[in-house]
């Protein structure tokens, strides 16, 4: 699996949950972070790049656990290889239909992600009734990077991308960037007892559990997983804030050049 930077270590987190025995590779492309601003022809680039460089690795599957590059790339990469491939954007919108009471969705993201209108799109084939509301928050992006993850700064940040959502009546809110997971919480907080909030990262994890199981590919059940991580920068802050991002530790992060024009 792989990112842009550590956002998706939050959806490595749940799939380690949800497949505990699995072994796992993560790839955080931290020389070209962040994805969301960029052009999405060029993140589609990257994407084919990353998963080029996981596929020498023998891997059975491929997350792309990227919003923004699941938008870019996802439909292309399923094609372009002979594994499967799962993004983040089709399990968080299903599951975000599957919820709605009153059909008034709301999605908070990236720039990239909102300007493409993905959730939108992937919500409106599975309910054409139902109405999307999107706002791009990334200075909450920049505070979990920086660590701010609760204080009145973060939740006032917060109140300020939610409040026109809110206004819109939603009844469901999908936390469309893998950062967002990490403040959850002062999310529920801000948004109220009547909202569900979805995160795409649970989501996409039980997606790779039933295909895993569904394709027979699952590890047997004696198999010890092993963690490895690989980012594209030299000087990130990947290994300290990556185990905030995982909730575990990561005893090693190796560097790796992607050849990339």
């Amino acid at each position: 699996m792989f990112d842009s930077g550590v956002g998706g270590l939050t959806v490595l987190r749940e799939i380690i949950k949800e497949v505990p025995r699995e072994s796992t590779i993560y790839l955080g492309d931290t020389e070209r972070f962040p994805y969301g601003p960029k052009d999405l022809r060029q993140v589609k680039e990257y994407v084919f790049k990353a998963a080029e460089f996981l596929q020498k690795k023998d891997v059975k599957l491929i997350v792309i656990a990227c919003n923004t590059g699941s938008v870019a790339a996802l439909e292309d990469l399923q094609c372009r290889v002979d594994i499967p491939v799962i993004g983040v954007i089709e399990p968080g919108a299903r599951t975000a239909v599957k919820n709605t009471r009153n059909k008034r969705i709301g999605v908070i993201a990236t720039k990239g992600t909102v300007e493409s209108g993905a959730y939108e799109k992937e919500i409106n084939k599975l309910d054409g009734d139902i109405k999307t509301f999107s706002a791009a928050a990334p200075v909450l992006i920049e505070y979990v990077e920086r660590g701010i993850l609760e204080g009145i700064q973060l939740r006032d940040k917060i109140r300020e991308y939610l409040e026109p959502l809110l206004a819109e009546d939603i009844d469901v809110l999908v936390l469309g960037c893998t950062h967002f997971p990490l403040i959850e919480n002062q999310i529920l907080s801000v948004s109220g007892n009547n909202i569900r909030v979805i995160s795409s990262a649970v989501e996409t994890a039980k997606d790779v559990g039933k295909l895993l199981s569904e394709k027979g590919l699952s590890a047997y059940k004696g198999n010890r997983a092993d963690r490895i991580f690989y980012e594209t920068a030299g000087n990130s802050n990947f290994f300290k804030t990556g185990q905030i991002f995982l909730g575990a530790g990561i005893k090693e992060v190796k560097r790796v050049i992607l050849d990339i024009q």
